[in-house]
């Protein structure tokens, strides 16, 4: 959040089923942005903007986060049955439909894994701390998981198996990143056993 100015006007507009605040500067000229602060959308625009304007802005930053929040919420985050449904369209697109689980299901936040798959019974099991995630970082972790299906460690054939999600690495960084600015000390996915 940038920090205020003695010159940045900021106003609260109290509506009855969002919290918007609107905060006007005087060193913006023409850009305007916004982002959720928990509930709030703040929205940051020129002190020069009309009512109307900004009337418009605040709409249309709505609109622009709304749409960029939905892409993000995956369906398989809401049941174990649409994680199951997600790991069959991530089997069919990255490892020709070869692996299959028994059960994928959400489970209480583990302290060293964001998941883990037990290969004799073909169980995976994926830490709700993933639950808002981007759907690309939870899809590279269940493509982790459906690897370990085929190959229960980490060498060079599992590597080779997972990095055909062509997000794996920004994922991997995704992660780390997570675990680090939390402190969780989670550094990698593992098998079972």
């Amino acid at each position: 959040m940038p920090p205020l100015r003695s010159r940045d006007k900021i106003e609260q507009v109290d509506t009855s089923h969002r919290k918007i605040e609107v905060r006007r500067s005087t060193r913006r000229r023409s850009t305007v942005t916004a982002y959720r602060d928990g509930e709030t959308l703040v929205v940051l625009i020129p002190a020069s903007m009309s009512r109307a304007e900004e009337k418009h802005w605040v709409a249309e930053m709505e609109r622009k986060l709304q749409r960029t929040e939905t892409k993000r919420a995956a369906p398989s985050r809401h049941s174990d049955s649409a994680l199951m449904a997600r790991c069959a369209q991530l089997s069919a697109r990255y490892l020709d439909r070869t692996v299959f689980p028994a059960s994928v299901r959400w489970v209480p936040p583990m302290r060293t894994r964001w998941a883990s798959c037990t290969p004799s019974d073909a169980t995976i099991r994926v830490s709700e701390r993933l639950r808002d995630v981007p759907a690309w970082v939870l899809d590279y972790v269940l493509v982790h998981e459906l690897a370990h299906l085929r190959e229960a460690g980490h060498n060079a054939r599992f590597w080779e198996l997972v990095r055909c999600y062509p997000k794996t690495e920004r994922a991997i960084g995704y992660l780390e990143g997570l675990s680090a600015a939390a402190g969780w000390g989670i550094s990698e996915l593992d098998a079972d056993g």
